[in-house]
């Protein structure tokens, strides 16, 4: 007989101990099913938010949507009869030999559905954690989140504009004021490297753009809350056809990526002294790679904001549109 096992939650966030669970009944199961309930209760992460972390760590899994879950919880014999109706009619007929958990609601539930009750680790001996904990501090907490969970919990902040517009400086002041980190241009680093007549290839581009998004994610998992971003893949793409009149079709798909990589994009402007260093082009070349900027911004669909005035002006306009930032949630 086919082993079917299924395990449920809110997984607000998905952490070791929710993995410990799937992970335990894929070893045991010919097939596992995963329910996520809807969660706007406790959490700001949405549900297919949740289900692709799953998704993507479990392939093999199946993933069931729960949006219209129940939200009351407790023991009375109303509320789980309530919830077994409801997994009842989402299983539709689908027969399930084993219900995992690691809670009390285990009992009834595996009842219902005709199953054994799987307890996995229910004193939490094993992965001492909870989704309340971890909500309550997710930076203190972290290493309780799989890589690709934690950096969807950040929010990235990138800051765009020509040379000579503060992006540098208005990402390290944001980081200081938020106490977390922030991503410096990747780009002259690499440029100061290997320019050769104070030009890169097309193809040194396109290794300075993955090179960047690498030290970028690594970023992500120190970060407490936000990142703070100098410069993407889109500006790398814009330099490409600066300076080349092409760019190679990788940098393209990456620039194309980036255009969904970021909660929020700034454009910093060009209302600041122009700092004329033997490595840049001239405050000429600097207002028109600014308007080609908003041009391809414009073009790309991509709301950004304006940062004017002094790096306070600047670290107060950030902080202003962070507290009213309705993020979303990028897979």
């Amino acid at each position: 007989m086919k082993k079917v096992g299924l395990t449920l939650g809110k997984f607000a966030p998905l952490h070791r101990g929710h993995q410990y669970m799937i992970e335990t009944a894929l070893q045991e199961m010919d097939e596992v099913l995963v329910i996520i309930y809807e969660a706007k209760e406790i959490t700001t992460v949405p549900l297919h938010s949740r289900a692709q972390w799953i998704k993507s760590l479990y392939p093999s899994v199946k993933v069931i949507e729960a949006p219209d879950g129940p939200t009351e919880v407790g023991y009375t014999e109303r509320i789980k009869k309530m919830h077994e109706t409801y997994i009842l009619a989402l299983l539709n007929g689908t027969n399930i030999s084993h219900f995992y958990s690691s809670e009390p609601y285990g009992e009834h539930m595996s009842a219902a559905l005709k199953a054994v009750n799987r307890i996995v680790d229910t004193a939490r001996v094993n992965i001492p954690i909870s989704a309340t904990a971890i909500r309550n501090n997710t930076f203190a907490n972290k290493s309780f989140l799989d890589p690709l969970v934690y950096r969807s919990l950040i929010t990235n902040v990138v800051f765009l504009g020509a040379p000579s517009t503060g992006k540098s400086t208005i990402a390290e002041a944001c980081a200081k004021h938020f106490q977390t980190s922030f991503m410096p241009e990747y780009g002259r680093e690499y440029w100061e490297l290997y320019n050769v007549d104070r030009r890169l290839s097309a193809t040194q581009l396109v290794d300075l753009a993955h090179g960047h998004i690498e030290r970028e994610n690594e970023k992500l998992l120190k970060a407490d809350r936000y990142l703070f971003t100098d410069t993407n893949a889109i500006t790398t793409f814009m330099f490409s056809n600066y300076y080349h009149r092409y760019a190679l079709p990788e940098l393209a798909d990456l620039a194309k990526v980036a255009e969904k990589r970021y909660h929020c994009v700034f454009l910093c402007d060009v209302d600041i002294p122009y700092d004329d260093t033997w490595d840049r082009s001239g405050d000429v070349n600097r207002k028109q790679f600014q308007e080609e900027i908003i041009t391809d911004l414009e073009k790309r669909n991509i709301p950004f904001k304006l940062l004017s005035g002094s790096v306070e002006e600047r670290i107060r306009k950030v902080a202003l549109e962070l507290a009213n930032l309705q993020k979303i949630f990028i897979p």
